[in-house]
């Protein structure tokens, strides 16, 4: 849920405004002994949040706080689940070489790196493959293991995460994706740390796509 901190004057002129619908700004402005001028910040911040609508000629009615932030909650509160797209993974014995060009025919900023047992082991950025690049390095021959991110020192979500958490991480770490992964466990239940399947993965195209498919303006 979306908490929204409104100042006692906001929640006075809703109060207002839902007792008295339709009225002007300048009737409010009068039922607070203030100016119109005073009270244009607030105005703004209400309607641009949809707890107030403003018709021309007409003046602020209360709209319930649907649209926009009803919106945002949907958004923020969806489960990594519902917007995860296919992994793009790799065998940590890959070469360097034919990691970039799966990295280039799928289209995509980030593989994540799986041993034998496809358990998630690394990550490899664009970055990561273009310092190989540079130099004598034969990436025919070397294998994706020495360049890639090793665990544990990887930011992942799980499905029940939600957009919002998915979305703060690729920010806070300044990562093009996250992989979607699944915790394994051994045969008495019990977690085994740091041993995760790849299940999918949420990049900034995915968190941009759900803005524009929920037709915001962001």
């Amino acid at each position: 849920m979306i908490e929204i901190n409104l100042s006692e004057r906001q929640k006075r002129i809703i109060e207002i405004v839902k007792n008295n619908e339709p009225i002007t700004s300048k009737e409010i402005a009068n039922k607070l002994n203030l100016t119109r001028g005073a009270l244009r910040a607030d105005l703004s911040v209400l309607t641009m949040a949809s707890l107030l609508e403003a018709k021309p000629k007409v003046g602020y009615t209360y709209s319930e706080g649907s649209g926009y932030l009803n919106n945002l909650e949907e958004i923020y509160g969806k489960k990594v689940k519902e917007v995860k797209s296919v992994a793009v993974v790799v065998k940590k014995r890959t070469s360097v070489y034919d990691a970039i060009v799966k990295l280039f025919l799928e289209d995509v900023g980030s593989l994540f790196v799986i041993d034998d047992d496809e358990i998630l082991v690394g990550v490899l950025s664009r970055k990561d493959l273009l310092k190989m690049t540079i130099g004598e390095t034969d990436i025919n021959q070397m294998p994706v293991s020495v360049v890639m991110t090793r665990m544990p020192h990887l930011f992942t979500v799980k499905d029940e995460d939600t957009v919002f958490e998915a979305a703060k991480k690729i920010v806070d770490y300044e990562v093009d994706s996250l992989p979607v992964v699944e915790q394994l466990t051994d045969q008495a239940g019990e977690v085994i740390e740091d041993k995760f399947k790849v299940i999918g993965r949420v990049s900034k195209t995915t968190i941009a796509r759900i803005f524009v498919d929920c037709k915001l303006q962001i």
